[in-house]
């Protein structure tokens, strides 16, 4: 066993960096939470092979005098805080003065910076003894190049150049909510990617969020003693199927803390289900003094001194901002969109004007079903004691036969023990995913290429898992490919899925990529994608389907393996019995 002996300084910052320094994504964060708490007002980002190359961040902060130069590079060195009152109470973003000189030990790395009445700027290389004098109007640049140059070991644990600047976007999304009125610009290789002027909270949050989600949104603004939650909540319409759109900051810090994330989500218990994900950004102030951010190098995980009581004040926060009554609109300055279908449902609750594609299952024209459609449903929009009539002779059927369509959502059915009521896109996407499943088992699903591509806004990440599962999408059906920085072209979808929401089931189908390790993709996970597929193809409600097609579908479901529930575990239909409604209307009494 060697004897004990001090590392020297340049592998404490490499072990250091270990836990600072995960990807260029972790580098780029770290530098602009440095020009944030420099005062800057307008910070540009350049990056260089999703910053693997280069990351350079120009501020207009107050700079770092010429004699503190060689300290911004050295190791526990910071003009954060000095004591431990200071540490107990921090207000700053860094604070333990390790992130630079991490980030130096494992990268080229230069300083460039001059404060305001400076004669001119100097520079300081990591890689120098001296700083030397150069060309700045003022604030500060740092660049950092070649990262893990000198250790290739960390190097290949990077991953695609799309997928670290898509990581990298992601920061510079998180930071620039956090702080509104600081205007972001960030290039890659050359081309301008994301420019944001300085803003309100409301305007910045719509920018980077998008209207679909504030079309949802519900303001969040609740103040107890010292503490206050404020920011936006998605209602349950715009839910996710993963977690991509949770953004929770504790004093305009970042983070991930399993105990806000538990607290939100108990707001949601009983409105959400629970394979879904609630959507949100909401900021949490409270004392300083309150909150342990030094609980990990990275600072993205906090501890509460009073756990529960900030659990239970953003839970009923959070539960009062939701808890809307019937009929109150969203946040949205402008009303939704009802649908993306043609012929929404008017103002007086019947369909003008209404046109749906096809509902993907086969329209039976079975004669004893058609027939007794015809004498017992002859105007579907009449009441449905317009016709006594009665089941054709040989009607075993489990689920009977359709009499009726209840407001677009539900199919009434009678069979020869009462009433039957079936929830459409429950019952559909049952059918839809055990078919996709058999096709699967037996190879690549048939597919159906679009005449016209369809077009796709879509984020960094989305492009990057794109690219990162190019072999795994043709697998599942799908042709997808990058149509520019911002945009997928979508070719060729699953035959059986042609007719859904294609645009929510692609983003579904990618959050769920993104979420699954690529390896797990097709075997542990391939339930759950296909899941996601079929929730998307199936029949949507407020589709107004004809009596075959009511028909066809409870057929399908008698065919259909444990059609009783949908993918989620939710019912698909329910019996009532002659009894039970004599119950209700306490006929015999």
């Amino acid at each position: 066993m060697p004897r004990i002996h001090p590392l020297p300084d340049l592998l404490i910052s490499q072990i250091a960096a270990g836990e600072v320094v995960e990807r260029p994504a972790s580098v780029l964060k770290e530098l602009i939470e440095n020009s944030l708490d420099a005062g800057a007002t307008k910070i540009d980002i350049q990056l260089e092979e999703g910053g693997v190359r280069l990351i350079r961040i120009t501020d207009d902060g107050i700079g770092i005098e010429a004699a503190d130069l060689p300290l911004a590079l050295a190791r526990h060195a910071t003009s954060k805080i000095g004591s431990l009152d200071d540490l107990e109470r921090v207000a700053s973003y860094g604070f333990r003065g390790e992130a630079l000189a991490s980030i130096a030990s494992v990268s080229r790395m230069s300083v460039t910076s001059r404060p305001q009445g400076a004669a001119h700027a100097m520079r300081l290389r990591n890689d120098a003894a001296n700083a030397e004098p150069a060309a700045l109007s003022g604030g500060t640049v740092i660049e950092v190049a070649d990262l893990y140059f000198n250790t290739p070991a960390r190097r290949k644990f990077l991953k695609t150049e799309a997928t670290e600047y898509a990581h990298c976007s992601d920061v510079l999304q998180r930071m620039a909510l956090a702080n509104p009125g600081v205007a972001f610009t960030l290039s890659h290789n050359g081309a301008v990617r994301h420019r944001h002027t300085g803003c309100n909270e409301e305007a910045r949050a719509r920018l980077l969020l998008g209207e679909e989600f504030f079309s949802h949104a519900r303001r969040v603004d609740v103040a107890a003693g010292p503490l206050r939650l404020s920011g936006y909540a998605a209602l349950p319409a715009y839910s996710r199927s993963g977690r991509d759109e949770q953004f929770f900051y504790v004093n305009g810090r970042f983070v991930r803390d399993k105990l806000l994330t538990h607290a939100a989500r108990e707001a949601y218990a009983d409105i959400l289900h629970g394979a879904r994900h609630p959507a949100y950004v909401l900021f949490l102030e409270l004392d300083p003094a309150e909150v342990d951010v030094n609980v990990h190098p990275a600072k993205i995980e906090v501890r509460f001194r009073n756990a529960r009581g900030i659990h239970q004040f953003i839970f009923h926060a959070m539960q009062k901002a939701l808890a809307a009554p019937i009929g109150s609109t969203p946040f949205a300055t402008e009303p939704p969109s009802t649908s993306s279908y043609a012929g929404a449902p008017a103002a007086n609750g019947y369909f003008a004007g209404y046109q749906q594609g096809s509902l993907a299952v086969a329209e039976q024209s079975a004669k004893p079903y058609l027939e007794f459609a015809r004498s017992a449903f002859a105007d579907q929009g009449a009441a449905l004691n317009t016709a006594a009539a009665t089941l054709p002779a040989d009607a075993d059927a489990p689920l009977g036969y359709a009499i009726a369509q209840l407001q677009g959502v539900y199919v009434l059915a009678q069979n020869n023990a009462g009433l039957v009521l079936v929830d459409m896109h429950a019952a559909h996407e049952r059918i839809l995913y055990e078919r996709i499943k058999r096709q699967l088992d037996a190879g690549p699903p048939p597919t159906q290429p679009l005449l016209v591509p369809l077009l796709l806004a879509a984020s960094a990440g989305e492009i990057a898992t794109v690219e990162e599962h190019a072999h795994t999408l043709p697998l599942l059906g799908f042709e997808i490919g990058s149509a520019g920085p911002q945009q997928l072209a979508v070719r060729t979808v699953p035959a059986l899925l042609a007719a859904g929401d294609l645009p929510a089931l692609i983003r579904a189908l990618l959050a769920d990529l993104k979420e699954f390790p690529a390896s797990r993709v097709i075997e542990a996970q391939r339930n759950e994608l296909l899941s996601t597929m079929a929730c998307h193809g199936a029949v949507r409600a407020n589709r107004l389907l004809t009596l075959p097609e009511m028909n066809a579908l409870l057929r399908d479901m008698e065919a259909t393996e444990r059609a009783d529930q949908c993918n989620h575990g939710r019912p698909t239909w329910i019996q009532m019995s002659m009894q039970d409604l004599d119950k209700l209307f306490m006929r015999g009494k």
